[in-house]
């Protein structure tokens, strides 16, 4: 009985917070705050819609290696693969001459120093 209200109460606030924030792209969806601590598996393409409002963002790409951003997002693209105006965008100042990888199908580019992702940078046009 002692346990039932604990859990009632964690019910609530769990239904609550998802009728607040519906919408899968809101960083603040209850179902994206718990992928992004590791508790909970979404689709991935709208996790990267999502991190775009995520003030927090950088922690969750940079200091990573491609492999565990393999593991967290599905996969990486290369320039080359990505679509439209994104392939010239590894040309920027800031990534030109390094490796650089695209989430997903997202206009978030990873750049890298060696294994390790050092920046990421939300393309807007290049």
């Amino acid at each position: 009985m002692l346990l039932a209200i604990p859990i009632a109460i964690l019910c609530s606030i769990a239904v609550g917070w998802a009728l607040v924030y519906p919408q899968s792209s809101d960083p603040k969806n209850i179902e994206y705050m718990l992928w992004k601590n590791g508790l909970y598996r979404i689709n991935l393409d709208a996790a990267t819609d999502a991190i775009i409002g995520d003030p927090n963002v950088s922690k969750l790409v940079v200091g990573q290696t491609k492999d565990q951003l393999r593991r967290r997002f599905g996969y990486l693209q290369t320039p080359a693969e990505s679509m439209g105006y994104l392939k010239s965008c590894h040309q920027w100042p800031v990534a030109k001459d390094k490796d650089a990888l695209f989430i997903r199908r997202s206009t978030w580019m990873v750049v890298f120093d060696g294994e390790t992702a050092t920046q990421l940078i939300l393309v807007k046009g290049c």
